[in-house]
């Protein structure tokens, strides 16, 4: 089992625009960052949707798709995302909630339930590749909730899906706490007009 975070993010490092909120859940200005990901056949799939393209892109989205058994998100991609997502969610696996806010857990379509974790980040992990069986763990955002597993070390691999565009401002992934010293060992490297795909490992 490997834990993973895939992201994508602007040149400059960017992850979301300024000023994210429930109602403006990207940030100011940041459709370039995700734009390019829903024109993909793969990501229409999990969407309910047919046609897209049908390309290199897609099948780097699908494969991390297929390998995910089970995803761990903060509270503000959850409340971010809730409306956007509706009663059909993409992830299609177990999503634990990090949370200060008990909530019962919920069932929705298509195999995704959110179960929202109070007792901090391990037992979050711990309960989601309980859940994974032998695929992957996805730690998916936002930024706040991926530095604070890059900075306990929990996570081993990370994948940036780099777009071509400079953002100016946002929300940084590699800032504040979290944003440690660590050494990677690059695994692939894809390069697609729409995106540069990275992929590395944290040695153990």
């Amino acid at each position: 089992m490997t834990v993973t975070a895939d992201m994508a993010i602007t040149l400059d490092g960017y992850i979301a625009g300024p000023n994210v909120t429930v109602d403006n859940p990207g940030g100011d200005g940041a459709e370039p960052i995700f734009d390019w990901i829903h024109t993909l056949a793969s990501w229409r799939e999990r969407q309910g949707m047919t046609g897209g393209a049908d390309n290199r892109d897609s099948e780097l989205i699908r494969e991390w798709f297929d390998a995910t058994g089970a995803v761990v998100m903060g509270r503000m991609m959850y409340d971010t995302g809730e409306e956007f997502w509706g009663d059909n969610p993409p992830f299609r696996t177990p999503v634990f909630v990090l949370t200060n806010r008990p909530r019962p857990t919920l069932v929705k379509e298509g195999g995704t339930t959110f179960t929202f974790v109070t007792d901090g980040i391990h037992n979050a992990l711990d309960r989601a590749k309980a859940a994974a069986g032998d695929r992957n763990v996805d730690i998916a955002g936002g930024a706040s909730t991926v530095r604070q597993y890059l900075g306990a070390g929990l996570i081993d691999e990370l994948q940036l899906h780099v777009v071509p565009v400079l953002l100016g401002d946002g929300l940084r992934l590699f800032e504040g706490p979290g944003a440690v010293r660590r050494d990677l060992e690059p695994v692939r490297v894809v390069g697609t007009p729409l995106a540069t795909h990275l992929k590395y490992r944290f040695p153990k």
